[in-house]
């Protein structure tokens, strides 16, 4: 039986960082043999809303990304929050409040736990068999 794969980096408090966690995910899934289009797309979306709206200019944002022993893709993104994310009604006109609209139609399942202590969560996704 294999073992899982794990890799982690911590997030820049700058939303141009977004760019380097999605090329983070294309060094990590390139050599496990998956389209890297969703990982990125989900990676995307998590990180952007833990730097909009779960950090402040000291708090660290830190990004996962794995793979189980059975090729199941995994995302993490950690903040300093205790303030859990929300599915909005989307607006298909509006220009942004669709992120977790996407993470929950292109994943197998998405969620939240909280960090012990109170001093943040875990917001993950699970992707779907590519």
């Amino acid at each position: 039986m294999g073992e899982a794969v794990q890799s982690e980096m911590v997030v820049k408090r700058d939303l141009r960082a977004v760019a380097e966690v999605r090329t983070f995910v294309r060094l990590v899934t390139s050599g496990w043999q998956v389209d890297d289009f969703v990982p990125c797309l989900i990676a995307s979306e998590l990180v952007t809303n833990a730097l909009r709206y779960a950090t402040t200019a000291d708090d660290e944002v830190i990004f996962r990304i794995g793979r189980t022993d059975a090729n199941v893709v995994w995302i993490e993104v950690q903040d300093a929050t205790c303030d859990m994310p929300r599915l909005e009604h989307e607006d298909l006109n509006g220009e942004s409040g669709r992120g977790l609209f996407v993470v929950e139609q292109l994943t197998r399942c998405w969620g939240t736990r909280p960090l012990a202590g109170n001093v943040g969560k875990v917001v993950f996704a699970v992707l779907n068999p590519a």
